[in-house]
């Protein structure tokens, strides 16, 4: 995998907390941990602008629904409305910064589409609880 600009100087500055969970071993996790770091500064960039903030918070909002699906096994991801968003926050963001997020977007696409490949069928599911109120079923 090609390493987007800033990648490596950015993981070795995230914390050993998040550095030691188990998730931090897939590069699918960590890209999207990546992107959401840029996000955050692309967003507030777009909120000083008036007639930006919408996309800014829908942005935010979709790059962060891209790692909360990884860690919750719905790969499915926002990945197509994350670019959305950059497409439509090129104008006040500039291609120096969407260009590079374009191709980054389609790195986590890519991984996307080879682990939803590699679980035909299935989904990860916690193990079925039966629930009771005061002892009674």
């Amino acid at each position: 995998m090609k390493q987007p600009n800033g990648f490596q100087t950015w993981e070795e500055s995230v914390p050993d907390s998040i550095r030691g969970d188990v998730l931090w071993r897939m590069t699918l996790y960590r890209l999207a941990l990546f992107l959401g770091d840029l996000a955050w500064a692309d967003a507030a960039t777009l909120h000083r602008g008036g007639r930006t903030r919408r996309i800014g918070d829908q942005l935010y909002r979709t790059v962060g629904s891209i790692c909360a699906n990884v860690v919750e096994g719905d790969l499915r991801g926002s990945a197509r409305e994350a670019r959305d968003g950059y497409d439509k926050a090129r104008h006040r963001l500039g291609p120096d910064v969407t260009e590079p997020h374009f191709d980054l977007l389609a790195e986590i696409r890519r991984h996307l589409l080879g682990t939803i490949r590699k679980q035909p069928g299935r989904t990860l599911r916690e193990p079925g609880v039966s629930y009771t109120i005061d002892g009674e079923a």
